[in-house]
């Protein structure tokens, strides 16, 4: 394993231990499961504006998913509706192996997953919930 592979690793792991935003306030939200993996989420968001002021999640899963809540959270917290939409679409392109932007910020350590076609749906399952939270604004 090489130091960034290594260091991205770290990462997933730091934030699947350690979660960032996790525990629900109440806000809007939507919930999403993986039944052949055992993932289960629930993403909500607090929107004013068209700005998406709070973001928090709870559930359990796999450190892919569970990490991806939390490293989604911090990236898309603070950013309209439609920024946020725009990052949604990038990720997925990422996990499909496409070109994506460096908007993505720490979400870009998933990249690797697009070699393991199985963990796709694990890292954007809490990506999906947030986009179906948006998606009624």
């Amino acid at each position: 394993m090489n130091n960034l592979e290594s260091m991205y690793r770290s990462m997933i792991m730091d934030h699947s231990k350690n979660p960032r935003n996790k525990g629900l306030k109440g806000f809007k939200s939507f919930h999403l499961n993986n039944p052949s993996c055992g993932d289960d989420i629930t993403v909500e968001a607090k929107i004013v504006d068209g700005v998406i002021v709070e973001i928090h999640h709870d559930g359990v899963g796999c450190s892919i998913c569970c990490s991806s809540a939390s490293i989604m959270s911090e990236v898309l917290q603070g950013k309209t509706v439609l920024e946020a939409q725009e990052l949604i679409d990038e990720f997925s392109k990422m996990l499909m192996g496409k070109e994506f932007s460096e908007k993505l910020e720490e979400a870009s350590i998933y990249q690797g997953v697009s070699k393991f076609p199985a963990r796709i749906k694990c890292a954007t399952l809490p990506w999906k919930a947030l986009e179906k939270v948006i998606k009624d604004e």
